[in-house]
């Protein structure tokens, strides 16, 4: 193959020479070039002379030509136009909906994966859709995978658009139509027009319509596309994404249960402090089921075990006037929440320093008496169902001995009892080999229960308080299995009361509770074990009752597939941030399409799936924490 060498080079005006030394040119060529044959000729010059006028030169200007007008009439409107030359089809199967539009040379550069457009139908209506795909396809045949288009485009200093079909595959979401003056959605159920010309959704009325993002509610974020806020014309130019939380449509989503997960400083903390903080809003009130005509205000009891939350009582010193302008202009609470205890568990030697935060602080204990309706709290390691069987027995002759006083070290000593051992060996009722393993099983909780502090049992009105944020920090806790034990206990305490038909505590039964518990994963996670399957049953079971109960989990994890999926399952709210775990992002559910963006979210970019508010979404979260968050 011979090198082309350099022939952009090449201008066509004369030949290098021939291989045998010919110039290719006329005889006589040579020497007219020496003697100046690029000067006028001689018989040239003479005609001139004669006739008076002035031999031609190459400065001389051209002849004049009328100017015509080529613009086209009128200005291009929106971003393309649909094709039908590959076919245009709408189906109930979406593997057969084929929808293309053309996008114009200016546009492509605007266009991306997940934006949102509008294609109008004739009478008014619009199809509300989302580029699923973009694809430059060839306008002529050629082959430009050659030597030759590959150096030339090296050598070029831009790519001609024009000789390139720019097509974005377009996925049907709904179709848009005024009702009454009212801006509605349907599903999609008729095909637009060829070379209808597609726009950008600008508005915010169509996009949250499209998107049936509620107007009102708890605010998450602000919708995005490919980590970039949508903005459209309107004042503020963001799109807020809120959570229904009323009973209009269906019950509030609150006590649907909402999951957040997220890796280590994808900013979950920073984003589920500022969905609590609009919780605690003074006008977010709740009809209780008590028969009374009236409303009361959200209680929220947070778990706490790296102790950031209790912070929520001070404002953040990072929120400028500009960031207070407008979180007010977008209805977004922001600043501490006055109302925020910290209830300090009293377990051992454990001390709590709280130089972070200004918020009170309340020492308790977790009482024995509390194990009497829950044995599962002095299980310790895994205990099978006889020996559960034989716990429940013992616990229930110790109460019934020692009434509701009966203390932990009193338990201990009377398992260490060896008459009473021998008399329910001997009647049958609890084998030897399954009272010793109880016994060893129950011991090492002397830290936990009893210590020198209020019974949480007494502290109950001030522990669940409306419109209040009561914050239980286990970070001073070294031991796990001691941390376990009491956000198990307290939890179960809330659960229990509320699921109750006849509850000792009227103060958790008729409060609107969201129990929040961070590192999820830890407590709620499935196992063989008589205590895991007790745990897991319980808050399955308040999860169902949630609705009626006025109770809502708040569940904060970054391993989402260590959940027991009886509790996952009642979930319908998901906050995905980043997490870069495989098994993690297939357990949190998602679509597909946002699952792939999962692994490469900048802090603050979320996936929100909750079927029963919206289409799927990718939200970016306030930059600014609304509440003080971080350690100076």
């Amino acid at each position: 193959m011979s090198d082309l060498g350099d022939f952009t080079d090449f201008d066509g005006s004369a030949d290098e020479g021939s291989a045998d030394g010919d110039t290719g040119g006329t005889p006589g060529a040579e020497a007219d070039a020496e003697s100046g044959a690029d000067e006028p000729a001689a018989d040239e010059t003479a005609q001139a002379a004669a006739t008076g006028d002035e031999p031609a030169t190459d400065d001389e200007e051209s002849p004049a030509f009328e100017t015509v007008d080529v613009s086209p009439a009128g200005s291009d409107r929106g971003m393309g136009v649909l094709s039908a030359s590959e076919g245009l089809t709408i189906s109930e199967d979406p593997d057969d909906t084929r929808l293309r539009a053309y996008v114009t040379v200016e546009n492509r550069a605007s266009v991306r994966i997940g934006k949102y457009l509008l294609v109008p139908y004739p009478d008014g209506e619009r199809l509300f859709c989302r580029i699923t795909a973009l694809e430059y396809a060839q306008e002529f045949r050629t082959d430009d995978a050659t030597e030759i288009h590959a150096r030339r485009a090296m050598r070029s200093r831009g790519i001609d658009e024009q000789d390139f079909k720019f097509m974005a595959t377009l996925e049907p979401v709904a179709v848009l139509f005024e009702q009454d003056g009212e801006l509605k959605r349907r599903m999609t159920d008729r095909v637009p027009k060829p070379e209808t010309v597609v726009r950008a959704a600008t508005d915010k009325s169509e996009i949250k319509t499209g998107l049936k993002i509620p107007e009102d509610g708890v605010f998450l974020g602000h919708l995005a596309v490919g980590g970039e806020r949508v903005e459209t014309a309107a004042e503020p130019p963001t799109i807020d994404y809120r959570l229904k939380d009323d009973y209009e449509a269906g019950d509030p989503l609150v006590f649907r249960h909402t999951l957040i997960a997220g890796g280590t400083g994808s900013g979950k903390t920073h984003g589920s402090k500022n969905v609590l903080r609009q919780y605690l809003d003074d006008d977010r009130t709740y009809p209780v089921g008590d028969g009374a005509d009236r409303e009361v205000q959200t209680a929220v009891v947070q778990f706490d075990p790296q102790d950031e939350y209790a912070q929520m009582h001070d404002d953040n010193p990072e929120l400028d006037q500009d960031d207070r302008r407008r979180l007010e202009r977008e209805g977004v609470a922001f600043g501490g929440h006055d109302d925020t205890v910290a209830f300090v568990p009293k377990v051992g030697g454990a001390t709590y320093a709280a130089d972070h935060h200004r918020a009170e602080q309340v020492e308790f204990t977790i009482p024995f008496s509390m194990v009497r309706g829950n044995p599962w709290l002095v299980s310790g390691g895994g205990l099978n169902d006889n020996q559960y069987s034989a716990l429940r027995y013992l616990l229930s002759r110790f109460f019934d001995n020692h009434g509701s006083a009966g203390t932990y070290e009193q338990f201990v000593s009377f398992l260490d009892d060896p008459a009473l051992k021998e008399e329910l060996d001997e009647s049958g009722r609890v084998h030897e080999a399954t009272f010793d393993a109880v016994r060893r099983r129950v011991r090492g909780f002397g830290d936990v229960f009893d210590q020198d502090a209020r019974p949480i049992t007494d502290l109950v009105s001030d522990f669940v308080r409306p419109g209040g944020l009561t914050v239980v920090p286990t970070y001073h806790v070294n031991d796990r299995r001691a941390t376990e034990t009491v956000v198990l206990a307290l939890s179960s305490l809330l659960v229990d009361e509320k699921l109750s038909n006849d509850p000792r505590y009227d103060r958790i039964k008729e409060t609107p509770l969201v129990v929040g518990m961070d590192e999820a994963h830890n407590f709620l996670t499935d196992a063989d074990s008589v205590q895991a399957r007790k745990v897991i049953g319980k808050f399955t079971e308040a999860a169902k009752q949630g609705r009626k109960e006025r109770l809502g989990l708040f569940l904060i994890t970054q391993d989402p597939q260590d959940i027991a999926e009886p509790v996952f399952k009642q979930i319908n709210t998901t906050i995905v941030l980043n997490l870069g775990d495989e098994d993690a992002i297939k357990a949190v559910n998602i679509p597909s399409n946002l699952e792939a963006k999962v692994p490469y979210m900048e802090k603050g970019q979320m996936v929100v799936y909750s079927p029963d508010n919206s289409e799927s979404v990718e939200l970016i979260g306030l930059p600014v924490c609304v509440t003080k968050h971080g350690r100076d």
